[in-house]
């Protein structure tokens, strides 16, 4: 809309305010009326200056009517030759400059021509002090022409920032080193980006009155001594490869206290590959617990899978699907992904054939209990390595369905291991959890007749597998986990629940997981349970806290906290060693190896073929009795079953 249609628009729909960042452009016959006033303005200055430095009364020109006439004439002529009006004065450029600069130039020098031959021809001065009244002319039209171009450029920028300003997150970007500095400029050269860079943040003390890319520079202290409305400000935002995860939730937790929101940023390097408006994010929780991955160079884990015919079950699954992904990095000529839930098996088979085109995959829908399903897996494709994932690992719902927990994890293991053991696999890695350690709930338990059942099948005659047992804690972002199921929550509006205000937690990325799942099949020798070094355990609450500061709510007053009590089978503390477990060391100081108690196989072999029956006839309290025999710590906790450990 121009800008006469847009103000005829505000006139008569009775509307008298015009909202100025609005208007797209001036028309460009209003520019040249303006520009043709300001030289008219130009040649009155000049005229003044010259009589009162030559003293005279007598006016500068020989003819003044016609001399402004001819001034002006030759002015709007070369304006029109040069097309100055022509560009829009918010976007000015040096080659709109360069162009006021060739209009008035040419003009001065076509008048000095003009008042030249004038004397020539009549012998009279045509301009009373010509060159001096042309240096002038010249310098006052330009200057003039170029002022109300930069006017008109900074009035425009002045508003689209204060309209910026007030419709954008006012943060402070944390560091004065060079990837501070780039990524500020990045933020500031992006009109599209809801932030407002309002300066930067320092923890050093020596800088006063000190700017950079035009914005004030603050100390920490200024956020210590200061609150949030004194501030006036929204939030921080970090690099974050400028700091440690130690460093990070530091001052993390002191902006939080100041009730500032985070935002985190990649790298210079990185921002030139990417789009800047997606990579600025809220920071996450899982940006304050994650850790340096733990990463073992082994060569041998390329021999393990190159050109190997390789079975993943649960490969839809959190940790499944990103063994998936890394085994498929290795070049092996076949991965058999097993499952048995259609639509995230259709959508990991999606995801695969588009990244990894030249590997051979096989998806198939089946259920792990079904031996007569999976053995002819076995039987065609000669498998090398089985990753076996798959498992029910919800406590409350296989605490309510004991039978269905023992026909896939317990089940489903032994026909796994078994058929491993009878084709020749080389080497079969379970995937195990921490709560099978002093079990409390019938998934924890399940889970350490299943880790039982490999270890003996280890030392049984004519085995050539090598059986090994991974064993970690909780893993961020997988489904069904604590960290997606608090953001939904807060994303709704509250309120959090937590089971009890003491409860804690390992956790550690999937990434992680997986890759010490891949190395532990590397590493071990048969037998092991491979348990890995989880840090410190972190306290439900506090995650929770944190994940509602960190989404810009304060706790209990936005975004309420309940305690819903512990579900059934749940303990405050899960444990990654039993107590009478020894461990021994290996090359890498995070993963230990767990010397637990195991069983002979008659032993395990008949109390398996006990609780299956059990289970196949749904006698759920037969099947946690028989579960509690196999696993002697196993405590009910908070359940129906602590009946029968009286």
């Amino acid at each position: 809309m121009s800008f006469r249609k847009n103000l005829k628009k505000k006139i008569y729909s009775g509307d008298n305010f015009i909202n100025l960042s609005e208007v797209r452009y001036l028309p460009r016959w209003v520019i040249l009326v303006i520009d043709i006033f300001l030289v008219a303005v130009s040649i009155s200055f000049s005229c003044y200056l010259i009589e009162k430095l030559s003293h005279s009364t007598q006016f500068v020109f020989y003819n003044a009517l016609h001399m402004y006439l001819m001034i002006l004439g030759v002015s709007i002529g070369f304006m029109f030759i040069y097309r100055t009006y022509s560009g829009i004065i918010r976007h000015s450029t040096f080659i709109d400059l360069f162009k006021l600069f060739l209009a008035t130039f040419s003009t001065t020098i076509f008048v000095g021509i003009v008042s030249y031959s004038f004397k020539l021809m009549t012998g009279q001065r045509m301009i009373q002090m010509s060159i001096p009244f042309l240096a002038v002319f010249f310098a006052t039209s330009f200057i003039l022409l170029f002022l109300f171009r930069l006017f008109v450029k900074e009035f425009f920028h002045l508003i689209r920032e204060f309209r910026r300003s007030t419709l954008r997150k006012r943060i402070l970007v944390f560091g004065i080193d060079e990837q501070a500095v780039a990524v500020a400029r990045a933020v500031l050269d992006n009109p599209h980006l809801p932030y407002h860079i309002v300066g930067f943040l320092t923890q050093r003390h020596d800088i006063k009155r000190a700017h950079l890319l035009g914005k004030p520079i603050y100390s920490v202290e200024k956020i210590r001594n200061n609150t949030k409305d004194d501030l006036l400000l929204d939030g921080i935002l970090l690099v974050k490869e400028m700091m440690t995860k130690e460093e990070m939730n530091n001052w993390v937790n002191l902006f939080l206290e100041k009730d500032l929101q985070v935002f985190t940023s990649p790298a210079v390097q990185e921002l030139q590959n990417v789009d800047l408006q997606g990579s600025i994010k809220t920071l996450q929780i899982e940006d304050l617990l994650n850790r340096k991955p733990i990463t073992i160079v082994n060569e041998d884990l390329k021999i393990r899978h190159f050109e190997k015919s390789v079975l993943i079950t649960g490969g839809a699954g959190s940790i499944g699907s990103e063994i998936v992904r890394q085994v498929a990095t290795l070049n092996p000529s076949l991965i058999v992904v097993l499952d048995q839930a259609e639509t995230p098996l259709y959508e990991i088979e999606m995801e695969m054939t588009n990244k990894f085109p030249d590997i051979n995959f096989k998806f198939v829908l089946a259920d792990i209990s079904n031996r007569h399903r999976i053995e002819p897996l076995f039987q065609q494709y000669n498998f090398s390595m089985v990753y076996h994932a798959a498992a029910y690992k919800h406590v409350p719902l296989i605490e309510e369905n004991p039978h269905e927990g023992v026909l896939v994890n317990i089940l489903g293991t032994k026909n796994l291991a078994t058929l491993s053991s009878q084709y020749g696999v080389n080497r079969f890695v379970m995937v195990s959890t921490d709560k099978a350690v002093k079990p409390t709930n019938v998934m924890g338990a399940t889970k350490r007749a299943a880790e039982l059942f490999v270890q003996a099948l280890q030392n049984t005659e004519n085995n050539k597998t090598k059986f090994i047992t991974t064993r970690f804690g909780n893993v961020l972002g997988s489904n069904g986990s604590v960290i997606p199921h608090f953001k939904k929550q807060i994303e709704n509006g509250g309120p959090v629940t937590i089971t009890h205000p003491e409860i804690m937690r390992y956790f550690m990325t999937i990434p992680e997981a997986c890759d010490l799942v891949l190395q532990a099949g590397t590493m071990g020798k048969g037998g092991e349970i491979f348990v890995f070094d989880m840090g410190e355990p972190v306290k439900i609450l506090d995650l929770a806290k944190r994940m509602i500061k960190l989404s810009g709510f304060e706790p209990n007053l936005d975004i309420k906290i309940i305690y819903t009590g512990l579900r059934p089978g749940e303990k405050l503390y899960e444990e990654l060693l039993s107590d009478d477990a020894k461990t021994l060391a290996t090359h890498n100081e995070k993963i230990l190896i767990s010397k637990d108690p195991n069983m002979e196989f008659e032993d395990i072999e008949k109390y398996t073929n006990q609780i299956i029956k059990a289970a196949l006839r749904r006698e759920k309290i037969q099947v946690v009795q028989i579960l509690k025999e196999i696993v002697p710590e196993f405590k009910s906790n908070n359940s129906i079953y602590e009946v029968l450990d009286k």
